[in-house]
């Protein structure tokens, strides 16, 4: 007999395309920002105001998530993807810094649903022994839009304006909303999903942790230690993601005096070697778990993994050579993603169903606080310092957060 499809593959397809969008999305002005900045006379530290903004306007997640537990992915998901698409086709014609800071708050907002979001439909979809695979390809996306973002910018750039590249990104997500509306369902309800794969779900998921009819509440959730034990990681990792996203292509082009055709052939690569890490990281927990490690410790180890590897980047802005320069921030890429979607997998591993994206959000407000305060230092001093002390300091923080993650996490009874 033929096995039927696993519909839960295509819903995490589904998700990679709107990952890819959601970072794709926020990732092209870091990529357009030289020749943003030149045409409409805008500062480094006005450009850190800008990043800045999207940062706040992020640091929402909590409610975010909040409300995608509360009304339903379907329906909450639709909304937020809607949002963000309409406001990254306005930045398309916007102008002057404080209207750039504006749109990126409004865009922060919006696209604050991607991870809460997906991680709430990996922890309903996907039994617990493939959470972290899922978790993984979700997270490519995330990658793949900053793989996409340099290519689209430099077309943009050469063919038309800088400003075709938010319209291609914004019409596109639009079309995603559609997609997304006519496809998703939770597994209860979904109109494909067989009778096997309700129960390959079900069977496989952790006694207790099941949803419970009462909202989540905050309060309750910012009591337990496991919060803090995978928020505060990832209020020290983040702080590498922004740097890479929105300081990446600045650096490269005015320290390292990459044109606009270099970067579209090189600043792609460090998120090439993200979207290995998101493999990475879930195959290092999956090979530590068939050897009789927990779940939990599995996941720690692989971050602990990753930790080390960043350490590497301390000397992106010491080498002389560009090349090698790259290198490490592939490296660095690498072993972000690899410790990165470990811990925001685990929010699935140590809560409940309808707490799973509050949690998320939460987590994502901890992220985006460090990286708001990690952008803000690189706009305020990178003129004075150069980039240097900022790459050492990256370099460093993981180390600490894989400290927390074994010091406050406890596995579930």
């Amino acid at each position: 007999m033929t096995r039927p499809m696993r519909i839960r593959w295509t819903i995490i397809g589904l998700l990679m395309g709107v990952m890819i969008l959601n970072y794709l999305s926020r990732s092209i002005l870091g990529v357009a920002a030289p020749t943003i900045m030149r045409e409409q006379d805008i500062s480094t530290q006005q450009y850190g105001w800008i990043t800045a903004a999207f940062q706040v306007g992020i640091m929402f997640q909590p409610l975010v998530g909040w409300l995608l537990d509360a009304i339903g992915l379907k329906i909450g998901f639709a909304i937020f993807a809607g949002l963000w698409s309409v406001v990254t086709l306005l930045h398309g014609f916007a102008s002057g810094w404080v209207g750039f800071a504006a749109l990126r708050g409004l865009l922060g907002l919006a696209e604050g649903a991607g991870h809460p979001g997906s991680m709430k439909v990996v922890s309903e979809w996907f039994p617990a022994r493939e959470r972290g695979f899922a978790g993984g390809l979700y997270n490519i996306g995330a990658s793949l839009g900053a793989v996409f973002a340099p290519p689209l910018v430099a077309w943009a750039i050469l063919t038309h304006s800088w400003r075709a590249a938010f319209l291609v990104a914004g019409g596109i997500s639009l079309a995603w909303v559609l997609l997304w509306l006519f496809w998703y369902s939770p597994p209860a309800s979904h109109r494909a999903v067989s009778a096997e794969e309700k129960a390959e779900i079900e069977d496989g998921q952790e006694t207790g942790l099941e949803a419970m009819a009462a909202k989540p509440s905050v309060g309750s959730l910012l009591r337990q230690r496991n919060l803090w034990g995978i928020a505060l990681p990832r209020m020290l990792a983040d702080p590498t993601w922004g740097t890479l996203s929105f300081w990446m292509p600045l650096y490269l082009m005015t320290a390292r005096h990459f044109d606009i055709k270099q970067m579209a052939l090189f600043a792609w690569l460090p998120f090439l070697g993200a979207d290995l890490g998101c493999l990475f990281g879930p195959s290092v927990v999956a090979f530590l778990q068939r050897r009789g490690i927990h779940l939990i410790d599995a996941r720690r180890y692989a971050f602990t993994l990753g930790a080390v590897l960043m350490t590497g980047v301390a000397a992106v802005g010491w080498v002389t050579d560009p090349v090698m320069a790259i290198a490490l921030l592939c490296l660095g890429g690498f072993a972000h993603q690899t410790l990165s979607v470990t811990v925001i997998t685990m929010s699935a591993d140590l809560f409940r169903k309808n707490e799973v994206g509050t949690v998320a959000g939460l987590a994502g407000l901890a992220g985006n606080t460090g990286l708001l305060i990690f952008s803000l230092l690189i706009g305020t001093f990178v003129d004075q310092v150069g980039y240097e002390p900022f790459f050492v300091v990256l370099a460093c923080l993981d180390l600490l957060g894989a400290a927390l993650l074994w010091t406050l996490v406890r596995k579930p009874s």
